[in-house]
């Protein structure tokens, strides 16, 4: 799509953990020079760009994201891209998966022991030695990003899980190694193996889920796509040879056969037939098809047979841009979502001030146990001010609602339009 020397693209962001990565991860693209406007959606996990070809290109807009510790899929064929995010979705899912149900395992020995059995012998070591895999194995991840947030003097969700379990885990050790320190203080040095267990193990069953989510939230579009069929019947100087519909050119003359699909949008040449044009009209009646008539992809022939000659291929038929509407409209943003995101981006730095600020707390006015307590609501504050569920509410909301409209026929042009659709009290047919 361009305008004035300008180019609208849609490109899949990689690496993304939360909604303050989407924030930072927009602001990166933003500062840009070239760029007239970016919006990072998290829930779709898209950048939609406009920029000015002659000043900056896809590529140096990817390097800008990579150095900011994400990634960008800047393939030119659609289909490779839609492939290519697809394949990682799924090794993504199943790895999570995998992680998910180790953490668990591995916990849940923790998590009894810690809760009733702190008496046992070596209940402290059998906690250390179960603990530290799901933090420094299974949790690296968050450790991993924090640290490429951190070397941006950024932060984001993994900085909290990171900073909260390595706390509790650093603090579990220290009891554990040298108890003594705190027996001669009149302290019971307590250990939080536990807490740091549950907290990865918790995390990652929800990015699970989320990750589940947002693989549901696409299958409205793979129903569209489904749509199209996969190969052609090419007609050339009565010979017929089947080709891949990406190798269709306008002007070719296409075979139509009896139940068949349409492939690509032309215009009848030869024979005649009733079409069933309700994916488009929304009219389940059959339309009569003959010499002249205009035929368009995805539409279902029904008895007869006819030829046409192909006008629009690819991104220029009216099935491709209907899915392509769709796709900006799962990843625009409604009003109420741009000061979601302005809130997410400020979050984590607040919510690390607020930690501190209790441990501090807790030191002075907390007595001979205070620095016990500090620690624990440091760490409480670091998990528990979560920013995802806020930056994920809205978008996964208005990807299910377009996708499902989608799947009825119904499209909403963007998601300020699905936000208007409460105030319509009156809906007028033909």
């Amino acid at each position: 799509m361009k305008t004035d020397n300008r180019v609208k693209k849609t490109f899949p962001v990689l690496q993304m953990s939360c909604a303050s990565c989407a924030s930072s991860a927009e602001c990166t693209v933003k500062g840009l020079n070239g760029v007239n406007n970016a919006s990072v959606n998290f829930a779709t996990a898209t950048l939609s760009v406009e920029y000015q070809p002659d000043v900056i290109t896809p590529e140096q807009i990817r390097t800008a994201v990579q150095d900011g510790g994400y990634d960008l899929l800047i393939e030119d064929d659609k289909d490779t891209a839609a492939d290519a995010l697809e394949d990682m979705h799924i090794k993504k899912f199943n790895v999570l998966k995998n992680k998910t149900i180790f953490a668990v395992i591995f916990s849940l020995p923790v998590v009894i022991i810690g809760m009733f059995f702190m008496d046992i012998p070596y209940a402290n070591e059998i906690m250390w030695v179960l603990s530290t895999p799901v933090i420094f194995w299974l949790g690296r991840d968050f450790f991993i990003n924090a640290w490429k947030q951190a070397k941006h003097r950024s932060a984001n969700m993994d900085t909290l899980v990171a900073l909260s379990t390595s706390v509790a885990y650093l603090f579990s050790v220290f009891n554990t190694l040298f108890p003594q320190f705190w027996l001669d203080r009149g302290v019971h040095p307590h250990v939080y193996f536990e807490a740091a267990c549950v907290i990865i193990a918790f995390i990652l069953l929800g990015r699970l889920l989320e990750e589940k989510a947002k693989g549901n939230t696409s299958s409205s579009i793979k129903k569209l796509i489904g749509l199209q069929p996969k190969t052609v019947t090419v007609s050339e100087n009565g010979n017929y040879t089947e080709l891949p519909i990406e190798q269709v050119n306008i002007g070719n003359i296409i075979v139509v056969k009896p139940g068949e699909k349409v492939a690509v949008d032309g215009v009848v040449i030869e024979g005649s037939s009733y079409v069933d044009e309700s994916m488009l009209s929304g009219e389940p009646i059959p339309v009569l098809k003959k010499d002249g008539e205009k035929v368009y992809a995805g539409t279902i022939n029904q008895k007869g047979a006819f030829l046409f000659q192909a006008e629009k291929v690819g991104a220029d038929t009216m099935l491709a841009q209907i899915i392509s509407m769709v796709q900006e409209a799962q990843g625009s943003k409604v009003p109420v979502q741009k000061l979601v995101d302005k809130i997410a981006g400020i979050f984590v730095p607040i919510v690390m001030s607020i930690a501190l600020l209790s441990l501090v707390v807790w030191f002075i006015y907390g007595g001979s146990d205070g620095i016990t307590h500090g620690i624990l609501a440091l760490v409480t504050v670091l998990i528990i001010a979560c920013p995802c569920a806020l930056g994920l509410a809205t978008p996964i909301a208005i990807m299910v609602g377009i996708g499902k409209g989608a799947e009825k026929g119904i499209l909403i042009k963007d998601a300020e339009s699905l936000e208007l659709a409460k105030k319509v009290d009156a809906v007028v047919l033909d």
